[in-house]
């Protein structure tokens, strides 16, 4: 099968699809235009699907052949950012753009879709085209999972295009790829006072700021070195007025891990920092803790089948790389703890790096990335593997 060739014919379909996408940027859960677009498009080629609550779809092309499942996965929500491209298919939606291109990631599944229809009665299994919602707050693949998106799933397979790589490579690595991905709410209580009196008072902008500081520790003196750990807090608010002692503090942040043992301890590690320090402060602290990913941990097997799969549509064996572990998150990782899995990047140029306002994607990478899943679908079904 010349599946890159199928996938250039194709590719003006994809590239209108990507566009219209592009033009119409939808919030995590809030994809409902985005759903509807992907829903006609399979009504156009006869597959069956059904629709998440409250978005995204999954559909199914069943082979000519029974056999194996195989998911092939594209997210489908963007970021709260308001778009300075200038392009001609730029958000007209204010305030939201695809700045992490996962309407580029939608159009390459529907061009996918499009390929192993025209091959579907010589396919040996299930092929489930899976359009999630929310990746972006971390929540939309525990939404697919509650709803049964992956039951009966022998294999799951997803691509992420990425800005500042050379157009059409293809990245993988087997093992831990993408970091869980955590966020954490604190709020310190005190009391307020005049500035001029402040031991009337209990300064909760004062524990508030020594809570930032103590939670760095926890990177430096209770996790070894060779572990790789982040603890950033993003935001600090408190206190109304410049000349009071302020009451209360709310502070906001994100937490990154690798080891997949340290990931569950760092709700109850965090508690014990934030309390204590508060506590030392003559302050209270409330602390919410959301496990928002798992670490992403690619099977050693099914990355062996993506790079040989990689290595019949890119346009030089040289293309297929070696990737490298980063502090982003994905919840493609929650597929992952479920059944042998693999996560792979596709490169797409550009000068500016994915979530920028001006982040630009080559549209000359969509028919690797549609080669690639129809390749990966075709080897795993077709393959020894079944």
């Amino acid at each position: 099968m010349d599946f890159k060739a199928m996938a250039q014919a194709v590719q003006p379909e994809v590239v209108a699809f990507r566009r219209d996408l592009h033009e119409h940027p939808e919030a995590s859960f809030q994809e409902f235009r985005t759903t509807d677009q992907i829903a006609k498009e399979m009504d156009k080629l006869g597959i069956p699907y059904r629709r998440f609550d409250p978005t995204g779809l999954i559909a199914e092309i069943k082979g000519g052949k029974p056999g194996k499942t195989i998911a092939l996965r594209a997210d489908i929500d963007a970021l709260s950012i308001t778009e300075k491209t200038g392009l001609p298919f730029a958000s007209k939606n204010e305030g939201f753009m695809h700045a992490c291109g996962h309407d580029t990631h939608a159009a390459m599944l529907v061009g996918a879709a499009k390929v192993l229809m025209q091959v579907k009665d010589q396919l040996c299994g299930t092929v489930k085209l899976l359009f999630q919602p929310a990746e972006e707050v971390g929540r939309g693949a525990k939404a697919v999972i509650a709803q049964h998106g992956m039951d009966g799933v022998d294999f799951a397979f997803g691509i992420h295009i990425g800005s500042q790589m050379e157009v059409g490579t293809i990245s993988m690595m087997a093992g831990a790829s993408a970091a869980a991905t955590d966020r954490f709410v604190v709020k310190v209580i005190g009391k307020a006072s005049h500035g001029a009196r402040p031991e009337q008072g209990v300064d909760a902008t004062v524990a508030a700021s020594a809570i930032v500081m103590n939670l760095q520790p926890v990177v430096s003196r209770e996790v070894a070195a060779t572990t790789p750990l982040v603890v950033t807090v993003g935001s600090l608010h408190s206190g109304s007025r410049f000349n009071i002692v302020s009451g209360e503090a709310v502070l906001e942040g994100t937490i990154r891990s690798y080891d997949v043992e340290l990931h569950h301890q760092l709700p109850a590690i965090i508690e014990r920092v934030v309390k204590g320090t508060a506590e030392a402060y003559r302050c209270e602290a409330e602390v919410q803790y959301d496990m928002l990913t798992e670490v992403l941990v690619n099977d050693p097997d099914a990355i062996d089948l993506v790079r040989k799969a990689a290595a019949k549509v890119a346009d030089d064996p040289s293309m297929v790389e070696e990737g490298r572990p980063g502090m982003g998150g994905e919840d493609f990782s929650e597929y992952t703890v479920l059944t042998k899995a693999a996560f792979a990047r596709l490169g797409a140029g550009g000068e500016y790096p994915n979530h920028s306002d001006y982040v630009v994607f080559d549209e000359d990478a969509f028919p690797t990335g549609v080669a690639l899943h129809c390749q990966v679908a075709w080897d795993f079904l077709n393959g020894d593997n079944n």
